[in-house]
């Protein structure tokens, strides 16, 4: 591999970063919970947002965001005692991006369900051409 081509895959690999981040099945629904809160939010708090989320996959997503120094955690020694995460700097600079996602979500997602109902209504036999190349 040429130096400007290992380049070149350093630099898509790190166009992967925010993907990567975002992609863990709960990760945007823990962000959104933060978001909705000031940027800040207990441990049980979070999970009382995102229902279906079990104990160990909070605690999973939460040290994922606070190694790639998204979160920070905080334990509060006021009554009752308690964790708190908060976002950082860096975690603030998510703001849009995941507001755009938010955003493209609300506005498209009818439209991708539709698509999907489309597909899973079609017969699974259907020929798909193959393309020229």
């Amino acid at each position: 591999m040429t130096p400007l081509a290992s380049l070149d895959v350093r630099k898509i690999r790190g166009d992967r970063i925010l993907l990567d981040l975002l992609s863990d099945k709960w990760t945007m629904s823990v962000l959104g919970s933060l978001c909705d809160h000031e940027y800040r939010r207990r441990f049980n708090a979070i999970r009382r947002d995102v229902p279906d989320i079990s104990q160990k996959s909070l605690v999973q997503c939460l040290r994922r965001l606070e190694q790639n120094g998204l979160i920070a955690r905080r334990v509060l020694t006021t009554r009752p005692l308690g964790v708190e995460y908060v976002f950082t700097e860096l975690g603030m600079t998510l703001e849009h991006p995941v507001a755009a996602l938010f955003d493209w979500t609300l506005r498209y997602g009818d439209a991708v369900l539709a698509a999907r109902g489309e597909a899973e209504a079609a017969p699974s036999d259907a020929v798909i051409p193959e393309l020229d190349g």
